[in-house]
Formats: structure tokens, sequence, C-alpha cells
């Protein structure tokens, strides 16, 4: 790995560490663990890299380090003054997912638009289920949710933007990943 591709991990987890240190001091237990899970996240590049044994592109790299930037920078506060916000981490992350499937799909030789709809609306409906679940038993308990539900129309929009980001794959993804999906 080169030291530009190393530089993007360390750029990411330095805005994260931030995030991280800034939580506490706002009493914000979702900027704590959202910095501690995104960090973790910075890692999936490298993992992709060496379980896979393919070579990611320092844009690529990039790509999934900001998604894990924007998702704990939003918990400071851009969730809730940016109208737009989540709906650009919910467009950016499932793009991430659907990249995923879709070059595990191509590599298989399937059809990958059926399997990155599939996968990214699923794991959408499941991760809305849990950030409803975590902020339910949070209040129950009197507890500060590390994750916020906004009701109905933001589960709706949100749905509705990781269909964004897989439709992009959809329809983007040989010409940017064509060279991960391609068999050897």
């Amino acid at each position: 790995m080169s030291i530009a591709e190393q530089g993007v991990g360390h750029e990411a987890r330095y805005t994260l560490l931030t995030v991280f240190l800034v939580g506490p001091r706002r009493r914000d237990p979702g900027a704590v663990v959202n910095a501690v899970v995104a960090a973790i996240g910075t890692y999936l590049p490298t993992f992709i890299t060496r379980v896979y044994n393919v070579k990611l592109q320092p844009w690529q790299r990039a790509y999934v380090n900001t998604a894990m930037v924007t998702h704990a920078v939003g918990m400071l506060g851009p969730y809730d003054d940016v109208w737009w916000w989540d709906h650009v981490t919910h467009a950016h992350s499932s793009s991430i997912l659907a990249g995923i499937v879709y070059v595990a799909s191509r590599r298989k030789d399937r059809d990958p638009g059926p399997r990155v709809i599939a996968a990214v609306i699923s794991l959408g409906l499941a991760w809305e289920l849990l950030e409803y679940a975590i902020h339910a038993t949070a209040k129950r308990l009197d507890l500060e949710p590390i994750l916020v539900t906004y009701g109905r129309k933001d589960t709706f929009f949100d749905i509705v933007f990781d269909l964004v980001g897989a439709l992009l794959v959809v329809v983007f993804g040989d010409r940017v990943l064509g060279e991960l999906a391609a068999t050897e």
C-alpha cells in the first residue's frame, strides 16, 4: 500500500478522533459510538484489499472513508441542522454496500442489478429497525440514544436515498467498478 493510500485512512481517522473527543464534551454518546464504529469502517478498504486480493484505487478508499466521516460528523449537528445531510449519507453509504454486492455478483457471472437492489433495501430496512429499537430502548431506560429516529417520513426518505445509492451503482457499476468486478 502506498503512502498516499495510507494517508487517506489516517486523515479520516484523525477527523474521527476529533469527533470522538468532542462527543463527551457535548455529552453526546451517539457521536462517540459513531466515531468508534466509523473508525473501524475506515479499515474496510484494507480488509477488502487483503482478503479478496484486489487493488482499490485511492479514490475508492477515499470514498469509503468519506462516508465514515460524514456519518460521525453528522452526529455533531449536521443531521439536525442541514436538511440534506441525512439524504447524502444514506445514498453514499448504500452505494458502498451496493458496490460490494455488485462486484461479488459480477465475479460470479450473475446479474448484479436485482442482487444490489435486494441487498440495499434489505439492509436498509434492517438498519431502520435497529435504529428504532435502539432509540426505543434508550428512551425506556431514560438514556441518551446513540441513534435517533425522526418518524415515518424520515424512515421513508432514508430507504428512498438508500435506493438512490443502489441505483447509481447499478447504472454506473461497470464504469467505476469494472476492474474490481473482472474475474481472473
